[in-house]
């Protein structure tokens, strides 16, 4: 259900991301039987996003403990939500700012707890973890790096929603790396998590070029100071 700001600016293109428009949209028409059951249980969006979050936060336990593959597939069910609280929002009229927000809070807690799972797995597994764990701490950083980009951007009145690995494609390659790992390859899991530093890394550098490019000759806004006083 996230959404971008109001007034942001759409001056450059999206950008290219690693998973094809066209794929997304036959992910989106799948889920459409999902929608209408939820819509019929008189679900709320905001409902559905909370449910979302329990779910990932099940699966990750799941992996915590060793079931890999268990745990990447009620993952990837917990995934599907996000998609169908934004679709369910837009049935009933429209998303709130509200719902946006927690949306958007709610998927960094999800990442935050999947990510302590398979740390907590890579722990129990490994006699020497120090490369996985640094791996999932860095992709970890890269996936919130890639959120607050975006949403320091649509601060200032641009849209960011450009990059190679959104959480969609993040969450996709995480599903993969824990299913593999369930299947006898861990190794998998590891090349994954570096492929998402990566990914992160670059998607990052793409918003800040994006920004840059959107924002030249444009005086500051007026909060942005005492904003940044605030962060730090």
């Amino acid at each position: 259900m996230s959404a971008s700001h109001p007034g942001a600016r759409t001056r450059l293109g999206r950008g290219d991301s690693i998973v094809p428009k066209w794929l997304k949209d036959a992910g989106r028409l799948a889920l459409l039987p999902v929608i209408r059951l939820a819509q019929a249980l008189h679900l709320t969006p905001n409902t559905v996003t909370v449910i979302g979050l329990l779910i990932v936060a099940g699966a990750s336990l799941l992996i915590f403990n060793g079931l890999l593959l268990a745990g990447a597939a009620v993952l990837l069910a917990g995934s599907l939500l996000d998609a169908v609280d934004g679709a369910l929002a837009r049935l009933q009229g429209g998303g709130t700012a509200f719902g946006s927000f927690l949306d958007s809070t709610l998927d960094r807690v999800g990442e935050a707890i999947l990510y302590a799972g398979i740390v907590g797995w890579w722990l129990r597994v490994e006699a020497d973890p120090t490369l996985p764990v640094l791996a999932a701490i860095l992709a970890l950083i890269g996936s919130f790096m890639v959120s607050y980009s975006r949403a320091r951007a649509e601060g200032i009145g641009v849209s960011a929603a450009v990059g190679l690995a959104p959480r969609t494609e993040r969450l996709a390659l995480v599903i993969a790396g824990v299913a593999l790992a369930g299947l006898g390859w861990p190794v998998a899991l590891l090349a994954i998590l570096w492929l998402i530093v990566a990914l992160t890394a670059a998607t990052v550098v793409q918003r800040i070029w994006h920004v840059w490019q959107a924002t030249q000759g444009q005086p500051a806004p007026s909060t942005s100071v005492s904003e940044h006083t605030q962060e730090r």
